[in-house]
This record gives structure tokens, C-alpha cells and sequence, in this order.
């Protein structure tokens, strides 16, 4: 009989650490011995990097520039970086936009997890991350949010409902994230794979061969 392993994916969904992660994690589940008895479900948890950030939120690049680098020489380090990160993974990161709460995003991603499985938030995730870092679009919009639950296969009708009614699901999503501040998490992506003998916690984008190695332990350590 086989053993299934969660994977605990905390992120937020204007990190592009997150981004990287996700698709270097991604590459690193394809890459499995294909006879392995461990099979991995991933389950999608939320963190605010900026839970004070407004709803209708500021422009994106003085914003980074303003009160993560300082001025502009390390603000375009910043973004040549960031650029071959993410065109190393397919990823074409942009810089303008607005950054702004991400807390409705995360109020879609919990519902739809719970309604229709990790699959779905995974979808929902992926839209989100493509919209905001590669199409400069709102992060929590309710056009944003619709899209990403529309290309994750939900029905338009039942999306619009759910988020234009803001209060559903919203105090259990603000529980989630309190849970991820008061299990000593303070910066994401934070992923954790649950092993028969022990968990396995990496903190930070990892590079493919990190989650391959990290994946592979707890497949040895299951068997």
C-alpha cells in the first residue's frame, strides 16, 4: 500500500520567490521515479507579507524601490535578477502594476480548495501569479480573481457569486493566516513535506535539485 505524502506550500501571491518555488517544485514532481509507492498531494496555505498593504494599492516598481531597495542602481539589480530567475523557468516577470492586499486572493485560493481540491487551487494560483508578475495586473481584483477562477475551470456564475460576496470564507482565511504567524513563519515560500519518519522543511526559492533531493529522502525514508 502506498503513502501519501502533503506537501505544505505556504505562500503569498506577490512574492515572486513564491513564483519561482512553485515552478521549481513543479519540475522537481516530474521528475520522480515513475514505480515510487509515495504519491504527494499539495496543499496551498496562506501568508500576507504585506496584510496592511490598502485594497486599491500603489504602483508596484516605486513602491519596491521606495521601501525594499532604497533607490534606483539597486532597484534595477533587483530586476535584472528577478528577469533570469524567471526565464530560467519560463517566466517573464514584469515590474510595473500595482501592489496591493492580497487577502481576497487568498479568501478564492482557501475556498476553492476546500470546494474542489488542490488541483483547482492550483490552477486558481498559477493564474494568479501570471497575472500579476507577467501581465501587470491587479493582484485581488474582482476581474483578477474571476479570471483565475474561470481558467481553473469554475463556473463564471458561481465565481462572480462568491466573490462579490465578500465576508464568505473570510474569517476562515484570516485563521489560516494567523496560523501560519503563530507556527513562527515570517517569510515565504515555506514548503514542508510530511515524511513517515520525519518532515522536511525548506524555507526560500530552492533550485530544482534541492526539492528533487528533499522529495527523494522522504521517498527513501517511506519505503
Amino acid at each position: 500500500m502506498g503513502y501519501e505524502s502533503q506537501i505544505q506550500f505556504t505562500l503569498d501571491t506577490i512574492c515572486p520567490w513564491t513564483y519561482l518555488a512553485k515552478k521549481r517544485l513543479d519540475k522537481a514532481l516530474t521528475q520522480l521515479p515513475s514505480e515510487s509507492s509515495v504519491t504527494f498531494k499539495r496543499v496551498y496555505l496562506p501568508y500576507q507579507l504585506y496584510p496592511d498593504a490598502s485594497e486599491e494599492g500603489e504602483g508596484k516598481y516605486e513602491w519596491y524601490k521606495k521601501t525594499r531597495y532604497g533607490d534606483e542602481e539597486k532597484m534595477k539589480k533587483y530586476t535584472m535578477l528577478m528577469s533570469a530567475y524567471g526565464q530560467a523557468e519560463g517566466i517573464n516577470f514584469k515590474f510595473g502594476g500595482t501592489v496591493a492586499n492580497t487577502l481576497h486572493a487568498h479568501r478564492l485560493i482557501q475556498h476553492y480548495q476546500e470546494a474542489k481540491g488542490p488541483d483547482t487551487a492550483d490552477k486558481i494560483i498559477n493564474s494568479l501569479y501570471q497575472q500579476y508578475f507577467e501581465e501587470e495586473r491587479h493582484p485581488a481584483s474582482d476581474e483578477t480573481l474571476l479570471r483565475a477562477a474561470t481558467e481553473a475551470g469554475i463556473e463564471k456564475s458561481e465565481a462572480e457569486a462568491f466573490i462579490k460576496d465578500k465576508r464568505e470564507g473570510l474569517m476562515e482565511t484570516k485563521v489560516l493566516i494567523r496560523d501560519q504567524v503563530g507556527n513562527q513563519v515570517d517569510s515565504v515560500p515555506r514548503i514542508v513535506i510530511e515524511g513517515k519518519r520525519r518532515d522536511v522543511e525548506l524555507e526560500g526559492a530552492k533550485e530544482v535539485d534541492e526539492y528533487v533531493k528533499a522529495l527523494n529522502k522522504v521517498i527513501k525514508e517511506s519505503s
